[in-house]
Formats: structure tokens, C-alpha cells, sequence
């Protein structure tokens, strides 16, 4: 059983301190779960430390993040990396409290650890500094549609938006409609959404193998437990930001798996 300890317990309610302050967290991607709108930001600067303005513009000088690219032999749907090397990626979905969102990427940082986050474009709209953030901190970040509903069920010009929507935001905000896509409510895209990835310039989906089912609020421990038991080599782990269990399991987790040689890299990095 991986101890939970006194540090992780002070996360947790500095986290849970956090949410009272920020609004509703997000829901997860399971079936039936609603994710309310996260509260807005606090007044800022005219220009944030993270390279955007006050109307969440780009300014100049910001370097462009990357881009989306093709992975030859990697399907169109992505899943999982390469078994033969001792790495793992550790994806988000970006949506909830964004002090939340900065414990978490602060937590990975200090382990030496790189994240990629599935951001949501309303969350973008109301803290778009966090985009840049997750950029500055070594992270790639990616499109998870832009209202988080149920993309699969959607007609084409109602799917086509919520893709394009998103990527207008990330594109606005970074100079990249960023590097994965992920369809909301759903671990695969169907056929329909894939194809709509693809002309919005995302050559693959971004699945995973490890679902941390860090929605349901299981607890920290019972978040650390359930990544640990199937985690293995080139593995691309479901987690959530918006969770105050996550915050505190982040470190035991980075922990473990460096006690196991496995090494947490951004998804770009696990498939290059």
C-alpha cells in the first residue's frame, strides 16, 4: 500500500482550501458526469509572466509553441508509447481550479517530471495565462474540445466546432492549435471525430492504457494504487487536474515509478 503522508495531507487541504476559492471542480470523462464552468479570474496585469495580455492575446516576443506532427508506425489512434523504453506519460485534462492546475505542474516540476494537458477552451477563456504556464514548465499542451460534452454523440458541424473552437483558443493564446487532441467523454474518438481531428491538423488521437479514475475521488492512496497496477512501459496515463486526491497523489506516484525506472515524459517526448 503506498503511504500517504503528512505532506500530502497539508496538499490536500491547501487544495480543497483552493477549490472553495475557485468555484465547482470539473467533472471527469466518464458517462453522464457534467462539467460546470470553472470561476473566473482575478483581476491581473496588463501583461502576465506567461507571454499573454490581459484579453488573453499572445504578445510579441512569446515564442510559438509547438505544433501537431505525424508519428510514422504510430496508429491513428494512439494509445500507448514504445514498450522497450522505461517511460510513461502522465496526461491531463485541463479543466477545474487553476491553483489546482499550478500545484500539480509545480509538484511534477520539482520531481523533475513533464506532463501533457488536454486543455478544455472554455477553461482557456476563463484563465487564459494558464496556457502559457504549462507551455513555460517544460509541458506539451492539447486540445480536449472546447465545452467538454460528449463529442462522440455530436452531429459533424457540432463536432467539427467543438475541435475547431478549442484550437482557435490554443492557437490565439500560444500560436499553436497545440500538439494532441483528445475527444471529451470518451477514452477513443469515433471515426467521425478522428476524421474531424485530422482536418483540424491533428494527425492522431491521444488515448491512454492507465485510467487513475482520479474523478470518482477514490483518495489519494487509492489514485497512487490504481496507476501503479497497470502502469508499465510506455504507458499514457488518464489523469484529472481539478482533483484535490491528484495534488496529493502526484508525489508518491512520481516517487514509485522512479523507483521503478520509469521516467515521466511529455507524450511528445514518449513517442519520439
Amino acid at each position: 500500500m503506498v503511504r500517504v503522508t503528512t505532506t500530502n495531507r497539508r496538499g490536500v487541504l491547501r487544495a480543497g482550501a483552493g477549490l472553495v476559492a475557485g468555484g465547482a471542480l470539473a467533472a471527469g470523462c466518464g458517462a453522464g458526469q457534467t462539467a460546470p464552468p470553472g470561476a473566473p479570474d482575478s483581476a491581473s496585469p496588463s501583461v502576465s509572466p506567461s507571454g499573454t495580455g490581459a484579453s488573453g492575446h499572445r504578445t510579441a516576443g512569446a515564442r510559438p509553441a509547438p505544433a501537431p506532427r505525424a508519428y510514422p508506425g504510430q496508429p491513428a489512434q494512439i494509445t500507448h508509447g514504445p514498450r522497450t523504453r522505461p517511460r510513461v506519460a502522465l496526461t491531463f485534462h485541463g479543466q477545474g481550479d487553476p491553483g489546482i492546475a499550478h500545484s500539480l505542474l509545480s509538484t511534477a516540476e520539482e520531481h523533475g517530471a513533464r506532463l501533457t494537458v488536454l486543455a478544455v477552451g472554455t477553461w482557456l477563456d476563463e484563465h487564459p495565462d494558464v496556457a502559457r504556464r504549462i507551455l513555460d514548465g517544460g509541458h506539451d499542451l492539447g486540445n480536449h474540445t472546447q465545452r467538454h460534452i460528449s463529442v462522440n454523440a455530436m452531429a459533424e458541424p457540432d463536432a467539427r466546432k467543438e475541435i475547431t473552437d478549442c484550437a482557435d483558443r490554443l492557437k490565439r493564446l500560444t500560436g499553436s492549435i497545440g500538439t494532441w487532441f483528445r475527444p471529451s467523454r470518451s477514452p477513443t474518438a469515433s471515426p467521425l471525430v478522428a476524421r474531424l481531428a485530422r482536418a483540424a491538423g491533428y494527425p492522431h488521437v491521444l488515448s491512454y492504457d492507465v485510467d487513475s479514475l482520479d474523478y470518482t475521488r477514490p483518495g489519494a492512496a487509492a489514485v497512487t494504487r490504481r496507476v501503479l497496477a497497470d502502469v508499465r512501459n510506455g504507458s499514457v496515463v488518464s489523469l484529472h487536474f481539478g482533483y484535490p486526491d491528484t495534488v496529493a497523489a502526484l508525489p508518491d506516484l512520481l516517487h514509485e515509478l522512479d523507483h521503478r525506472g520509469l521516467r515521466a515524459v511529455t507524450t511528445t517526448e514518449l513517442l519520439s
